[in-house]
């Protein structure tokens, strides 16, 4: 299928590994222009010559942290026109409900949330004046079933729900889509770091501690296995193509069935 992506402008935040560079590099496959995005100008440096060798398409690279206005507006700067904004960029971190700072939910919603707001806000009037735009949030099945680990986390993901959503509503008739995504478990780098401390910590290997995960945290995995990053990818990038234009306000899954609900 060809999405018709060629020489549109794709901004992927948080795309130097994991998901967000698997994204960045399927649309690169697709002939988008990319920009990629991170908080360091070396680790961006590096996913561009990545991109630019394996896929012999030209990418871009802006570093900025998006934790803040001034990051944002840092991007802003440089980007350009942008038709399709992947909002990705995110952190997690297990944490006891009881434990979890005032500090700590401000810097959580901070980054996982107003980042998306912040670049959607900018970007969108531009998109309404071509009548072609998407907007991606790559949310969670934590926004669905709020982990009891990590209910900071799973607040922000339920957040972006209701943004895509809500940004969908607000251009109704336009050639402009918002959507959200919600991957499972999945096997990018910061989980995959996340895992082999576990394992260090308990003297075990990481295959067991991620066949421990599925089993406690999350049982009703279908797939029964962490999902790659390519396998999240594949729908964001068909999201963002031509093909998907009738798909608008929706939250769509890439969970391994997780989520046990049928809509």
């Amino acid at each position: 299928m060809d999405l018709k992506l060629r020489g549109k402008r794709a901004l992927v935040t948080g795309s130097t590994a994991g998901i967000g560079f698997a994204i960045a590099r399927g649309l690169a496959r697709e002939r988008a222009e990319v920009i990629i995005n991170g908080r360091t100008e070396d680790k961006v440096v590096e996913a561009v010559r990545r991109i630019t060798s394996e896929i012999g398409s030209s990418a871009t690279g802006i570093a900025a942290d998006l934790s803040s206005a001034e990051g944002v507006n840092r991007l802003l700067e440089r980007a350009g026109r942008i038709d399709i904004l992947i909002n990705n960029v995110g952190i997690f971190e297990p944490e006891p409900f009881l434990e979890i700072s005032d500090q700590d939910w401000f810097r959580f919603f901070e980054l996982n949330v107003m980042s998306g707001v912040r670049l959607s806000r900018a970007l969108l009037p531009s998109m309404l004046r071509r009548n072609w735009g998407r907007i991606i949030f790559v949310s969670s099945e934590s926004g669905v079933q709020i982990p009891a680990e990590m209910v900071h986390y799973g607040l922000t993901k339920t957040a972006q729900l209701a943004l895509s959503r809500g940004i969908a509503e607000s251009v109704a008739g336009t050639g402009v889509t918002a959507n959200a995504v919600l991957p499972g478990p999945t096997r990018s780098d910061g989980v995959v770091d996340f895992l082999a401390k576990v394992a260090a910590e308990h003297n075990t290997d990481q295959a067991q501690v991620e066949a421990e995960f599925l089993r406690t945290m999350r049982p009703s995995s279908l797939i029964r296995r962490f999902a790659e990053s390519d396998e999240v990818a594949n729908l964001v990038v068909f999201l963002a193509g031509e093909g998907s234009s009738a798909i608008t306000g929706a939250a769509l899954r890439v969970d391994g069935g997780v989520v046990r609900s049928i809509v």
